[in-house]
């Protein structure tokens, strides 16, 4: 009876099973799920073990998924071309090791970030790519499978993320190289960690080069939040501007176009992700690049090496960013002329 009632609080996990049998969280999963991949003893204590704690291995998946080693990357919108590169990285990199990828897209909801926790018992490891989750529901995630966090820092997890501070900062020198003196920041959604990083990179660039800021608020990360962001912009119009992703900077470009506007005659803008989306445009953008599949391949080989009993980086691992300026940015037109325009406009 006692053995119920904790089950029923918490779940018995693949960490309280290699704990009990002395074994790796790793060793465990092969072991369930694989069990010719261990010796004959190995497995059979294993089995026995999760008999007696009342562990159970998910449901949920068909039985011939049951039996792949599987790892899963979430991310927070499939549909945004960033998440193309760092997929096929991570693609790559657990294929080489043995694994097949499971990819399971939030669409930018904390809800369906907390429902991917179903999933969690067919799964060997978990690469988190930008959640939206609050730091103690990934903790709890950690708790019962591997996970590293991919685009943010949580406590003690491993972490891969780009220098997205430093990209911020060369964004807002390049435009203040061109004679900009004020610089808008069109925010991503409002639970971004990324988004945070980004607009204070942005402030204190900003601070140091004498620009003057202003930040459009949580608008989508998607074309039409960039639509929406264009209408707020046009109430105190800036010659610069740097936008959260280049998904969004491609909708805010569209819709200026609709007011008669024209880039970078009249605004300059800036991107973050240097999608590949950014490039077939017209005119094409200007985007802060970040190596988005070394990301996938980073975060996976952690994820790997955590599951066979290597040590991994404590700290979090922290990758570059590098300016590419295209023809969205150019000399500023000045404030005054600017206004005008927008003016004219309507």
């Amino acid at each position: 009876m006692p053995h119920r009632e904790q089950a029923e609080e918490r779940p018995v996990t693949i960490y309280d099973v290699a704990r009990a049998a002395g074994v790796a969280p790793s060793t465990v999963s092969r072991a369930l799920a694989r069990p010719g991949r261990v010796s004959v003893a190995t497995a059979s204590k294993v089995r026995e073990v999760a008999q007696r704690l009342g562990y159970q291995r998910s449901r949920t998946l068909p039985a011939a998924l049951q039996q792949s080693q599987l790892l899963a990357m979430v991310v927070s919108d499939i549909k945004n071309p960033v998440f193309t590169d760092l997929v096929r990285g991570a693609d790559l990199a657990a294929e080489a090791a043995g694994y097949t990828l499971m990819v399971f897209d939030s669409r930018e909801s904390v809800v369906r970030e907390r429902a991917f926790e179903r999933y969690l018992a067919a799964v060997d490891g978990v690469v988190l790519t930008s959640p939206r989750l609050p730091a103690a529901g990934i903790r709890m995630l950690a708790k019962q499978r591997p996970v590293v966090v991919l685009n943010r820092i949580v406590g003690d997890l491993p972490c891969v993320l780009t220098d997205g501070a430093e990209g911020a900062r060369r964004a807002a020198e390049h435009l203040h190289g061109l004679g900009h003196t004020d610089v808008t920041y069109l925010a991503g959604p409002a639970a971004s960690w990324t988004d945070g990083v980004r607009w204070r990179g942005v402030q204190q660039s900003a601070a140091d080069l004498g620009m003057r800021t202003c930040r459009i608020r949580a608008a989508s990360p998607t074309v039409e939040g960039g639509f929406r962001a264009a209408a707020h912009w046009a109430a105190n119009p800036t010659t610069g501007v740097i936008a959260f992703n280049d998904v969004m900077a491609i909708g805010f470009i569209v819709r200026l176009r609709a007011l008669g506007l024209e880039v970078p005659r009249d605004v300059s803008v800036v991107g973050f992700d240097n999608s590949q989306l950014g490039t077939l445009t017209t005119p094409p953008l200007t985007s802060i690049a970040s190596p988005l599949r070394d990301q996938g391949t980073t975060a996976t080989n952690t994820l790997i090496a955590i599951l066979a009993g290597k040590p991994v980086p404590s700290d979090p691992v922290l990758l570059p960013t590098r300016l590419m300026p295209r023809e969205s940015t150019g000399r500023s037109s000045g404030a005054a002329r600017l206004r005008a325009a927008v003016e004219r406009a309507g």
